[in-house]
């Protein structure tokens, strides 16, 4: 069985989706990881196995997950209004997890292919990659990865 964790903050709106999305792959346990007990709330009211909140459960849950997805601020200290701190992106950063960011807008960060794609259609295409990621293709020991 692979754990997926789930990192949201906020309202836990983008967390609860992709929770919501998951619930329906056999053979994994979704565990939710809040930064603030609202957006936690919200996941397990969405469908997580488990749920936490805090630096210190992130940190913890990052040690053991398979999977870890969140949008691409969850590795970025002081990000989502100052609730990532930098022990938050440091353990998601250095997990051994594959992870999976949603790039969702950020001010004063821009991707060099920054998307205008909706956050629908970005969510599909991370359910997509936790499908090959499940399935074996793709390969986190690739070079590059």
């Amino acid at each position: 069985m692979k754990r997926i964790l789930v990192i949201d903050g906020l309202g836990g709106g983008l967390g609860s989706e992709i929770i919501t999305r998951l619930k329906g792959i056999p053979d994994i346990e979704i565990i939710a990881v809040g930064t603030n007990s609202f957006a936690t709330g919200s996941m397990l009211r969405a469908g997580a196995n488990r749920g936490a909140t805090g630096e210190n459960a992130i940190k913890v849950s990052s040690l053991d997950a398979d999977i870890i997805i969140g949008p691409w601020g969850i590795v970025i200290p002081n990000s989502m209004m100052g609730e990532i701190t930098t022990g938050i992106a440091e353990a998601v950063a250095t997990s051994k997890a594959i992870k999976v960011l949603i790039p969702v807008s950020h001010p004063r960060f821009l991707l060099v292919e920054e998307t205008t794609s909706s956050l629908n259609k970005l969510i599909n295409l991370a359910m997509e990659k936790i499908l090959e990621i499940l399935d074996g293709r793709v390969d986190s020991t690739e070079e590059g990865f």
